[in-house]
């Protein structure tokens, strides 16, 4: 929630009830990036130790802050600052192959802080404050900027390996927000159905803001460009900006991001049908038939099956009680995120949800954070076929098409990559049905920065193939998307 928010607010329509521990949680998230066109600018005098004083200059300061902490770094990537504590390792488990290459050589600033908030969900540096944030200054600016909100329900370290180590090394500024609420129950900060995720919206364009203010105190100029980017919820999260906030940004790259329409798709529409098939598929027998073309009709690719297992376990049945309860809280009457696991028509049960049935008052919250595709600055879009979690038919292939139906089809590029998933680390269990999407997103970057710089458009529209003959290796750090 939001500083005008002043009292503390208790859980929606949940007053005095004890709350299950729910686990992990699943939808994954964003982050803004800055074209490198600018001449790389060394900035004199960060010089210090891990942890150490910055010498030489006054440090930036980030407005609106309520607490802020500044360090100079002699490395800014995970190379150096799991050791040094600078980030944590939990944020970003699970989201990269365990043999993605970490550049090294980022000397630099870090501001860790918060914005005022009231809300307590996040427990980093022992603050038990939400709003955190994350604003990384590398020695070596290209006079570029990455904003960028988290995957999941994540806090504000998730995006470390997969982008901001990356950006780094080619000399971006980054930063990084945990989007006001983290954890799996994080539906609890609102007053009404809507409001945690209302409130990552609002969050990364108070971010973007700020970090463009710090930017210039650093370096003495605004940056070049800004830009957004993420996974997931985080890419859910650059549609959104690029839709209400286009001047904040020069343009985006989305991997993967979450489709909320108040009219559907979105989670809750192709997340039940799942939890009613699936359970059936695997049991085989007479309806495991049926079951398996209901999962299909439901969006669920074809040669994703081996997938279906892991994210029965670990993903829809979190995810589809979760997101269900941040809409509609009513649905379950007195029980908070409804029942792990339950069987169809058990009282209250997530397999049995309809949301075309449900009351105007939930479309009405889902419509609060919902997509138009009216996006005002050029946007890169790239999905994996075997997507298990956010099927891409119903949303990645739905968003471009009301992206074009919205009359910005020429703002958009939307390549479809073949054998991706929604989690890389599942590529490490894979490697020869499934191909990571973090190279794939870094060549989306790349020609996003030369979209912008004037020096080609991306190719057209189209499926990035996977090369039969690839090695894993190989597959790790080359995406061409032509």
């Amino acid at each position: 929630m939001f500083p005008s928010r002043t009292d503390p607010v208790p859980p929606r329509g949940r007053p005095g009830r004890r709350r299950a521990a729910l686990g992990a949680l699943s939808l994954a998230g964003a982050c803004a990036l800055v074209v490198a066109s600018a001449a790389v600018v060394p900035a004199a005098g960060a010089e210090g130790t891990p942890g150490g004083r910055c010498h030489g200059y006054a440090l930036p300061h980030v407005p609106g802050a309520a607490h802020q902490r500044a360090d100079c770094l002699h490395e800014l990537t995970t190379a150096g600052t799991v050791a040094s504590g600078h980030t944590d390792p939990a944020d970003f488990a699970g989201l990269t192959p365990e043999d993605l290459p970490t550049p090294s050589g980022v000397p630099g600033i870090q501001i860790d802080g918060y914005f005022p908030d009231t809300s307590t969900t996040n427990t980093n540096h022992g603050w038990n404050h939400d709003a955190q944030f994350v604003i990384r200054l590398p020695d070596r600016w290209n006079g570029g900027l990455v904003v960028s909100g988290t995957p999941a329900n994540r806090e504000q370290y998730a995006n470390d390996r997969a982008i901001s180590d990356w950006v780094l090394s080619r000399g971006y500024a980054f930063a990084a927000t945990d989007k006001g609420n983290t954890g799996p129950a994080f539906y609890r900060d609102g007053r009404r159905p809507g409001d945690a995720i209302a409130e990552w919206n609002e969050r990364v364009t108070q971010l973007t803001r700020a970090a463009g203010a710090v930017v210039t105190q650093r370096y003495h100029r605004p940056p070049a460009r800004t830009l957004a980017t993420g996974l997931s919820n985080g890419g859910y999260l650059v549609r959104w900006q690029l839709e209400n906030h286009p001047e904040l940004y020069d343009g985006g790259v989305d991997w993967e991001g979450t489709l909320w329409r108040a009219d559907g798709p979105n989670p809750l529409t192709f997340l039940p049908p799942a939890l009613r098939a699936y359970p059936v598929y695997a049991a085989g027998g007479a309806g495991a038939e049926d079951a398996w073309k209901a999962m299909r009709e439901a969006g669920y690719p074809a040669g994703s099956e081996f997938l279906w297992p892991y994210h029965h376990k670990v993903y829809w049945d979190l995810t589809q009680r979760v997101y269900r309860e941040e809409a509609d809280p009513e649905f379950d009457g007195a029980t908070e995120a409804g029942t792990p696991y339950c069987a169809p028509g058990t009282p209250g049960c997530d397999a049995d949800y309809d949301y075309a049935t449900r009351p105007p008052a939930v479309h009405r919250a889902v419509d609060r954070v919902a997509l138009t595709g009216r996006i005002g600055k050029p946007l890169i879009t790239l999905h994996g076929t075997l997507d298990a979690l956010l099927p891409i038919s119903r949303d990645s292939d739905v968003y471009a098409r009301m992206v074009r139906q919205a009359g910005r089809g020429a703002l958009l590029r939307y390549y479809r990559v073949e054998d991706g998933t929604h989690v890389d680390s599942l590529v490490d269990a894979f490697p020869d049905k499934l191909r990571p999407m973090v190279p794939c997103h870094r060549s989306a970057f790349e020609a996003l920065e030369r979209w912008l710089a004037g020096n080609g458009r991306p190719p057209a529209d189209h499926t990035v193939r996977r090369p039969a003959d690839a090695d894993p290796a190989t597959l790790l750090t080359s995406c061409p998307l032509a």
